[in-house]
């Protein structure tokens, strides 16, 4: 029997760890192949490969169910013989109605290291494989459950050593520590395992090292990493003592709860930019919080992030939608949350996965939500469409002037003088009549910008002469002159010999200023004086400034 492992991943650069892991603990089935596919390649290509297979099991995700759905159908085309297998979290919950689909043979229900394997040896019959959902005389049945899949059979299992260790540098790779989450948010899938259990250390240990011989951006999928002090302190140590130049490695953290010696640890002895970590804030609003059984402090995870953001590279989430989070509860955690100038911060939106308790519970806050993948929130009792379509606004302006680098001190300067969120609200409304949000140049990004302020903040010099600012430090060449115009030549020309500048070797923009530019940047302070900002390019680097 001929049985292909097989996912659609979102991007070329990530990696499915479930199948890999189902391949090397079954790799000794005859006939047992995997390959991954991404959502963009074209569908009867993969098709055509999946057909020659006699089981085709798919990893199925909220971002890939729907082109999956389509490969499936033209895999049944080409070859009706061929049997889907589908697992993953897209199908462990609400499974009725993807097994009523004619070309989906089976699915695997919840973790799938023991059916899949049973599976295998049983094959083509299914009557007695745990967690397996099948069709039988046209009607749709659900066999037990399997027992809880102990996590030291993968005492000796490495799921990279069939990857080309040369294609792990560019890509991410996942790594996972744990299974299961203590916590039990309302609108989270993984709150539905509150059983915490450890894979083997030596094992995590050793594809950990492996992955930093190979790799360079490493991801661990734990959904609380730093639970345990004292693992966390040893994994930390072992990075420390093991990894190579280059490398990156992304944790998500519950901030309010990192032990005061992890802070100690990473302070004394982390090199910046070596770990990022992820941050789920969600909200500010603490009725939202404890609505969706959410605990959190905001004021000690803002410490926490506030005392680590020198050395850890931060990137905060916040959910959009939950409920008793108003249009004014939003706006406050929005900019509240932007104070702590983390370097990324996602605005996502509710989303009603399969299985988690909001999707269960949604008439009891009227909410309105996408059918179809990925199930987002149209509107509730909370916030109305219009509200909704406001803040995906927001998103997008502060995904191209924030989380893109295109305006960092200007927006910095917004949010210590004016509202971050109704200036990312209206420079976002003034970009959607000029431009598609996901098609545009680099100059439109300052120059609609800029006309926005014009016309909401004429009086204020500052603000045009910081996005001018932010345009030319853009830059890795010198740029045309747009925005803020230079001094003139011979007071260039004799202020780059005062400086000794190498005008040989680098391009060099200096700019008028009416406020001191090095006084914002070390003490966040305004002061009114003249002043000269000089840049410098060198070709490969984006500008720096030189004084």
């Amino acid at each position: 029997m001929q049985v292909l492992l097989t996912t659609l991943n979102a991007k070329y650069i990530h990696m499915n760890l479930a199948i890999r892991l189902l391949y090397e603990l079954n790799k000794e089935h005859e006939g047992l192949d995997w390959k991954e596919f991404t959502i963009k390649e074209d569908k009867d290509d993969i098709a055509k490969h999946c057909s020659a297979f006699d089981v085709v099991a798919f990893s199925c995700y909220i971002w890939n169910i729907t082109p999956t759905l389509e490969v499936i159908q033209k895999i049944k085309t080409l070859n009706p013989n061929c049997k889907i297998l589908l697992g993953g979290p897209e199908v462990s919950y609400d499974w009725k109605d993807v097994i009523a689909i004619k070309d989906v043979d089976y699915i695997i229900v919840g973790e799938g290291e023991t059916p899949f394997s049973e599976f295998l040896k049983s094959f083509p019959n299914v009557e007695n494989v745990p967690g397996l959902v099948w069709k039988k005389d046209g009607l749709s049945t659900e066999n037990k459950a399997p027992a809880m899949f102990d996590l030291k059979n993968f005492e000796h299992i490495n799921p990279y050593i069939n990857d080309k260790p040369e294609e792990l540098n560019n890509k991410v790779c996942y790594i996972e520590t744990s299974r299961g989450c203590p916590y039990k948010c309302e609108f989270c899938l993984a709150s539905l395992d509150n059983k915490v259990r450890y894979l083997p250390i030596h094992n995590i240990k050793s594809n950990l090292l492996y992955l930093m011989q190979h790799g360079r951006t490493i991801k661990f999928l734990d959904r609380t990493f730093n639970i345990k002090k004292d693992f966390t302190i040893d994994i930390f140590k072992f990075i420390l003592e093991h990894h190579k130049p280059g490398n990156v490695f992304q944790f998500e953290i519950t901030a309010d709860i990192v032990h005061p010696d992890i802070i100690q640890f990473i302070n004394e002895h982390v090199p910046k930019g070596l770990f990022r970590f992820e941050i789920g804030i969600q909200t500010v609003n603490q009725k939202a919080n404890l609505e969706v059984s959410r605990k959190q402090n905001f004021e000690k995870t803002k410490s926490i992030i506030q005392e680590l953001s020198d050395k850890i590279e931060m990137h905060l989430d916040l959910i959009v939608g939950l409920p008793l989070d108003h249009w004014e509860d939003i706006k406050h955690s929005i900019e509240e949350v932007f104070k702590l100038f983390a370097p990324e911060l996602q605005l996502g939106f509710l989303k009603f996965l399969k299985g988690t308790p909001v999707r269960e519970k949604y008439e009891q806050y009227g909410f309105k939500f996408d059918p179809n993948p990925p199930y987002q929130i149209i509107e509730s009792n909370y916030l109305s469409k219009e509200q909704l379509h406001k803040i995906t606004v927001v998103e997008h302006a502060l995904e191209i002037y924030w989380n893109k680098k295109k305006a960092p001190n200007t927006l910095k300067y917004i949010t210590a003088n004016y509202s971050i969120f109704d200036f990312l609200l209206g420079v976002g409304l003034h970009f959607e009549t000029k431009r598609d949000f996901h098609k545009f140049s680099l100059t439109d990004v300052y120059s609609i910008m800029t006309e926005y302020v014009e016309v909401h903040h004429a009086n204020d010099q500052i603000i045009k002469q910081l996005i001018a600012i932010d345009y030319y430090l853009h830059h890795k060449v010198k740029p045309q002159a747009l925005f803020l115009e230079e001094i003139d030549r011979s007071q260039k020309t004799k202020l780059i010999e005062e400086k000794r500048l190498n005008h040989h070797k680098y391009r060099h923009i200096i700019l008028p200023l009416n406020f001191n530019y090095e006084l914002l940047e070390k003490e966040k302070k305004i002061e009114q004086s003249d002043y000269q900002l000089i840049l410098q390019y060198d070709g490969v680097n984006k500008a720096e400034v030189v004084y």
